[in-house]
């Protein structure tokens, strides 16, 4: 099965309609991080893993589920429940109050189980205090772990391609990440350790959208007679070659995805939205912004060292 065989859209027509769209999009998330500095103090809603709390390890000796858990524990806010080790094994996370203690914060999640499923059902395996200082420096790692992503980009599109590939691509990865977090900011999800693994999977993700359209455009550039085309019309017939394989694989990927969060449950929920919204954004980037960015910046300083491949010349004959 072979979907648009005969496409023959004008993308990049559109890129100014796109550029409108992308930044409304850019500046929506913008505003979201800056409202939520004014009311929650912080441009993102951090979870335990990045402000700091309590970390109890529990053990039942029946079976329970973590949604058993979650409507087991209650208080002014829910704590972040994941199986952990052993079956039955579960970690809670919780945020810590300014004059609550470690100790108090176990035996409260003690006493809630206790009433729930009986005591004598389970056992406490460790608690553990998340500091503030590990969560400030986890921050500081993921975006330096984002930023170096970016970085890597730019080097491996300049050698692989040319600098203006390169240039574009990180283009759509920074348009891809400031969408994503300005989503997040928004809904203001939680912040944990899966969510940053969701953001990195989808520069990546948008990284290899991006490639693909960018090597049949360099293909399409080295063919005969392609100096004498318009740089257009060359990308936009090279977005129709490869408008097949990318919705096959965004369509599989978000089929995936969708069963997932019908079926996944609660603790992988906010991990598969990020995706899901990740692999719709870096789709739309790899055709509206990556290449009308590499239009633009070919308009702006020329077409770099790519030229047409010129034929070996035959030897002379006497």
């Amino acid at each position: 099965m072979r979907l648009f065989t005969d496409a023959h859209y004008k993308f990049i027509e559109f890129r100014r309609k796109a550029y409108v769209f992308s930044a409304a999009l850019v500046l929506g998330g913008v505003a979201a991080m800056a409202f939520n500095v004014v009311t929650l103090g912080s441009w993102q809603n951090y979870g335990v893993d990045f402000t700091g709390g309590s970390l109890v390890q529990v053990r039942f000796d029946t079976n329970v589920t973590a949604g058993d858990l979650r409507q087991a524990l209650v208080g002014a806010q829910a704590p972040t429940i994941t199986r952990f080790g052993e079956e039955n094994e579960f970690l809670v996370r919780a945020p810590l109050a300014a004059d609550a203690s470690i100790e108090a914060v176990a035996a409260e999640v003690e006493s809630q189980l206790s009433a729930a499923f009986g005591a004598g059902t389970f056992s406490i395996v460790r608690t553990e205090l998340v500091s503030a200082k590990v969560g400030a420096e986890l921050q500081q790692k993921a975006a330096l772990a984002i930023l170096f992503s970016f970085g890597l980009t730019l080097v491996y599109l300049a050698i692989r391609f040319e600098i203006r590939f390169g240039v574009a691509a990180v283009i759509a990865t920074v348009h891809d990440t400031l969408v994503t977090l300005g989503f997040l900011a928004l809904f203001r999800v939680e912040i944990a350790l899966p969510t940053i693994a969701a953001i990195l999977t989808v520069i990546g993700y948008s990284l290899n959208d991006t490639i693909v359209v960018f090597d049949r455009i360099r293909e399409n550039m080295h063919k005969k007679g392609a100096r004498k085309r318009d740089s257009v019309e060359l990308i936009d017939e090279s977005i129709n070659e490869t408008l097949p394989r990318t919705v096959l694989t965004s369509g599989t990927t978000l089929a995936v995805l969708l069963s997932l969060l019908v079926l996944g449950g609660a603790v992988i929920r906010d991990f598969t939205i990020v995706l899901i919204l990740g692999i719709v954004i870096g789709t739309y980037s790899s055709i509206f912004v990556a290449s009308p960015a590499l239009v633009e910046i070919q308009s702006r300083y020329g077409e770099g060292k790519m030229r047409e491949k010129k034929p070996k010349p035959e030897p002379a004959t006497v």
